[in-house]
């Protein structure tokens, strides 16, 4: 069994699908761009400036579901550039708290994003935490 997790403060769009799922100890957090939650605008024209909006978007869901960016263990990131790989892990160093979440970063087609980013959060304890 799985329960919503609705977060109005993170972008809305009109497609099927939700924001989040809790299901047992575990979140899973639907991809997300680097979009204005407001305006649903791209934000900045820099992988730099879009892979830091896409965390904040999904810093708001998890805080949804009472939880933070400490509690992800797994993220998935699709770059439009292979070639930003090395400017999206200084951004994401800066993002995320050591140790780090275990990771996949592919290139994927996603028109005007230059990433898109989905993650599963573990809600018992935080990363590190025994």
């Amino acid at each position: 069994m799985s329960i919503e997790i609705k977060a109005p403060n993170a972008p809305q769009f009109p497609l099927p699908f939700s924001h989040a799922l809790r299901a047992g100890d575990f979140v899973y957090v639907s991809g997300q761009v680097g979009v204005n939650p407001e305006t649903r605008e791209v934000v900045g024209d820099t992988i730099e400036a879009q892979t830091e909006q896409s965390v904040r978007n999904i810093e708001t869901i998890l805080q949804a579901a009472g939880l933070t960016l400490d509690h992800v263990i797994k993220v998935n990131a699709h770059l439009t550039s292979i070639s930003d790989t090395p400017a999206y892990n200084k951004t994401y160093e800066n993002l995320f708290s050591k140790p780090y979440p275990t990771r996949t970063t592919v290139q994927s087609g996603l028109g005007n994003y230059l990433i898109e980013i989905d993650v599963i959060a573990y809600a018992p304890t935080r990363r590190g935490e025994g």
